[in-house]
């Protein structure tokens, strides 16, 4: 019987562990083998070894009797700040008896992961946050007057060779009031992009930690420069023309380089940040995150060389210390993370020049080496889709979205944009060559995608092209609003967290990408900036910035973020820390936030809300205008979320809560049925998005209740010839709601309709990204007329979450962590086959499943120390699930499984009026 290999270590949901904000960081690895040897096989015990580094102390290692192998406590003493340890661990375990594998093992050693604490206190920070002495200039060419122009700030120093030798390591500990990169000896510290990132600047500001060891030179003159322009913190935000200096109006730096010896007790060299810096402003002459970026020269080329002079430079002045707190983030950086080659490049109908790369994105674009002019200026202009033959740049709304260089006469060379990013798949190219000049090589054109740097997760192809196409466009939507937040579009003059988006699509994230970090440091300002009401009612986006027509009021669904993100969090890592630190704002938006009607506990009928926003009946300058009640939606989320909390409460061993909030939910479900279900079952809101929620969320009474929704839903999915009718809220769980009810052929023949609205019509015409509305595109190629119209939003992709859980089969037993898997492929439509992988905290599951005729076929892949429950097609009741009877609980290995199985009729046939013509579908 063999082992399993152990990963290295990683430190809570931290990134890569360097920089760590925590003394007492949990502890985590996963399981990586080859298949069929390890059946069964659980963990039994750990030790964890923990090698000090500096300060250096002896190496110490601890021995715990435990199966945990997620969030296991930190055995040794705390870490102080600047602390190092190699940390790794060893197990050891046994398999099943069947397999004649009692007999306990132990692994190797896991690789040694290196843990290094930041600075973990305030008294820690020698540097001042340090300004421009002077006031704020404008930016030259810039619309606002009042925009800061970036700014440049340097330091020479010198280092004594007795201060830095072979053992020494430098550190540089810096953050920004604005988006800031760092240089030293004309070299990037980082390849961070836009940092330090967007935060509730109020409440918390990230800092990072570069090490910079490599870049420093004894006994020689050194320079730092730190380039600063407005980025989040002093740009232009939100809508209609937005609002500036949202946060403060001078751009400033807080940087702290330190020196220090491995094995030693630091007292490092510091270099700080105060009034011996200079400044003076940067060739950048603007820099917008709406607007674009315009270079006033070709000095980027060689923008923070030591040699580039004295000349220009004045004097700074020190900043208050910021109120909010300086935390180091357990989210990854922004990082260029992929380089796309232009597909082609062409006219417009109008003679323009336009480069298309094939996919709609988010980053920026890189000219590669062109030469042009003196005192010719290029621009880029950036849009996601053309429209009558010309770059459609109407959905930008007052976004410029346009970058400027200004040629100094020396060739472009990998010239791109410094301080922003666009969403965008066509780039119109002007100034680059005369009128009667020819196109120039796409070669010249590459994107650079930025996003957040995600560790990837979860996998799904299946036999259909499309729906694989589908997938894809649902990853790169992802991709492209998890940029340093998660936000509803990456394009148009808005880009901002807004709750309900990501309330809705947070499982499907979770699954596709490791994202609790990100998304655990995205929840710390949502608390923080709950916590300013007395009502506890968040407010919208996050962080909050002015947006007129949004008043402070509470809204469900989209404040309901604060249970539901919370606790699929949870669900997806097993972290009940999570719901501990958001147990109180939890609990403050149930009793003090949500506005009842005193008479039976639900929200008050007069209570305006968004309803199932985006539906597609809704008209195009009303999105909240569905036709499905909008305070029915909103009473069914608040017997959900009830419910939610009243399970967060039994994680966290809260007797008395959890019995509370519990009757509670009870109570409200039963007002929920006296007032929206009649005593035949029918929902009062016959909607596929009423239905849907109300079979999703267990409202129903009793199994006749369910009996009338299957029927009811049936007839409005045929009636609507199968093409979507649901917005926001009922579109992840319309398919659901048909699998449970026993009719997993409509969920299917739903998913594979190709006209509009559905969710492959926007492939049908050339979608690489998911749309904000069903018909963000018409079909004769026009743009929707609706102001709010995007070509790259997460929302109505969470239909992923269906197909992973239904189509794949996989999906984390609830309260497991995905310690216990339940397997429950349904097979359907015209998909023959499919794959479904999760690279989660105990290591890879996969499930592959194949029907040929009515032979079901499936391989399973469990990964140590985690056990599957399994129910096969066959064994799923009408409802469409097991009842937990029927499952199987296999333990890791490689399991195969076969049954019989009919899906049954496919097509499913549309309800059809007899004296109208039966429509021409277009299905998968």
């Amino acid at each position: 019987m063999s082992s399993p290999l152990v990963s290295k270590v990683t430190f809570e949901h931290h990134h890569d562990g360097f920089g760590l904000g925590y003394s007492r960081p949990r502890l985590s690895w996963r399981f990586t083998t080859s298949e069929n040897p390890l059946s069964g096989w659980k963990q039994t015990a750990y030790e964890v070894e923990v090698e000090w580094l500096s300060p250096k102390r002896p190496t110490e290692t601890f021995s715990v009797e435990s199966d945990e192998s997620t969030l296991v406590p930190w055995p040794a003493e705390p870490l102080s700040s600047r602390g190092r340890a190699a940390v790794r661990v060893r197990v050891r375990g046994r398999g099943n008896e069947e397999y004649g594998a009692s007999q306990e093992t132990s692994s190797e050693w896991s690789p040694p992961s290196i843990v290094e604490a930041g600075l973990l206190e305030r008294d820690d920070w020698a540097a001042s946050f340090i300004a421009a002495d002077s006031e704020p200039s404008s930016s030259v060419g810039d619309d606002d007057e009042l925009a800061p122009h970036p700014l440049r700030f340097r330091k020479e120093f010198k280092i004594d060779a007795s201060v830095f030798s072979s053992g020494s390591r430098a550190c540089l500990y810096i953050t920004g009031l604005g988006v800031l990169k760092a240089y030293i000896n004309g070299h990037r510290t980082s390849d961070e992009e836009m940092a330090p990132g967007w935060t509730s600047y109020h409440h918390r500001l990230n800092y990072r930690v570069h090490d910079v060891t490599d870049l420093l030179k004894a006994r020689e003159t050194n320079v730092i420069v730190v380039e600063v322009a407005q980025g989040w913190y002093a740009g232009r935000l939100g809508f209609d023309g937005g609002t500036r200096f949202n946060y403060g109006k001078d751009l400033g730096v807080l940087a702290q380089l330190e020196i220090s010896n491995d094995g030693e007790e630091p007292q490092p060299w510091r270099l700080c940040t105060d009034t011996t810096w200079a400044v003076k402003r940067s060739p950048i002459r603007s820099s917008s995150i709406y607007d674009g970026e315009g270079d006033a020269s070709l000095e980027w080329t060689q923008p923070v060389q030591e040699n580039n002079g004295q000349s220009g430079w004045e004097s700074t002045r020190e900043l208050p210390w910021p109120g909010g707190e300086l935390v180091a983030p357990d989210a990854a950086p922004v990082r260029v993370v992929q380089t796309i080659d232009a597909v082609s490049i062409f006219q417009s109908t109008s003679g323009k020049t336009i480069v298309d790369f094939g996919q709609n994105l988010v980053g920026k674009v890189q000219v590669q080496e062109i030469d042009i002019p003196k005192d010719r200026e290029v621009t880029l202009k950036h849009a996601e889709v053309m429209e009558d033959g010309e770059l459609g740049t109407r959905p930008l709304r007052l976004a410029k979205a346009t970058d400027t260089v200004m040629s100094a006469g020396k060739p472009l060379h990998q010239w791109s944009p410094e301080f922003t990013f666009h969403g965008f798949r066509y780039v119109q190219v002007d100034g680059l060559t005369d009128s009667d000049s020819p196109l120039p090589a796409k070669e010249n054109f590459k994107a650079l995608v930025m996003h957040t740097d995600l560790k990837p997760r979860g996998e799904f192809t299946c036999s259909e092209e499309t729906v694989n196409q589908l997938y894809r466009n649902i990853r790169w939507s992802m991709k492209g609003n998890f940029l340093s937040i998660p936000t509803d579009c990456p394009q148009r003059d808005e880009r901002l967290g807004w709750t309900g988006d990501i309330q809705i699509f947070c499982p499907t994230a979770n699954f596709l990408y490791d994202s609790t970090g990100m998304l655990k440091d995205w929840l710390q300002d949502l608390k923080a900036e709950q916590m300013e009401y007395d009502d506890f009612i968040p407010p919208f986006i996050v962080p909050s910035i002015p947006t007129p027509g949004w008043p402070h009021m509470p809204a469900a669904v989209w404040d309901d973020v604060l249970i539901l993100t919370p606790y699929a969090l949870y669900e997806s890592s097993g972290d009940r820390a999570i719901l501990e630190r958001h147990f109180e704002s939890m609990r403050g938006w149930l009793d003090r936030g949500i506005r009842r009607d005193t008479t039976d506990g639900l929200w008050d009928q007069g209570h305006w809300q968004l309803g199932d926003w985006l539906d597609p009946k809704a008209p195009a300058d009303d999105p909240a205008g569905g036709v499905t009640d909008d305070v029915l939606v909103a009473d069914a989320y608040l017997v959900h979320i009830t419910t939610v909390f009243a399970d967060a409460c039994k994680v966290l061993g809260k007797t008395e809560e959890h019995a509370k909030y519990a009757q509670q939910a009870a109570q409200l479900k039963e007002a929920f049925q006296h007032k929206y279900i009649t005593p035949a079952g029918n929902l009062m809101s016959n909607t596929q998005t009423g239905i849907a929620i109300a079979v999703r969320f267990g409202l129903y009474r009793d199994a006749r209740d369910l009996e009338t929704a299957r029927s009811r839903l049936e007839k409005l999915v045929r009636r609507a010839g199968f093409n979507i009718a649901t917005g926001f809220v009922g579109t992840p769980a319309i398919l659901g709601a048909l699998t449970s009810v026993g009719r997993s052929q409509l969920a299917y023949r739903m998913l594979l309709e190709k006209t509009c609205p559905s969710w492959l019509y926007p492939v049908t015409m050339g979608a690489t990204t998911v749309w904000e509305r069903w018909d963000s595109m018409l079909p004769d190629g026009s743009i929707n007329p609706g102001s709010m119209t995007s070509f790259n939003h997460y929302a109505l992709g969470a239909v992923a979450e269906w197909l992973h859980a239904t189509v794949g089969g996989i999906s984390a037993a609830p309260n497991s962590g995905w310690r216990r898997i339940l397997v429950r492929p349904v097979p359907g439509g015209s998909i023959t086959s499919a794959a479904v992988s999760f690279d989660g905290p105990y290591g890879l599951v996969r499930c592959e499943w194949r029907l040929e005729g009515v032979k079901f076929t499936v391989k399973l892949v469990v990964p140590p120390n985690s056990s599957a429950e399994v129910t096969l097609p066959s064994e799923q009741s009408q409802q469409g699930a097991g009842d937990g009877t029927s499952c199987r609980v296999v333990g890791s290995g490689t399991h195969h499984f076969t049954c019989d199985f009919d899906p049954g009729e496919w097509p499913p046939k549309p309800i059809i009026a007899p004296h109208r013509e039966a429509p021409t579908k277009d299905v998968a």
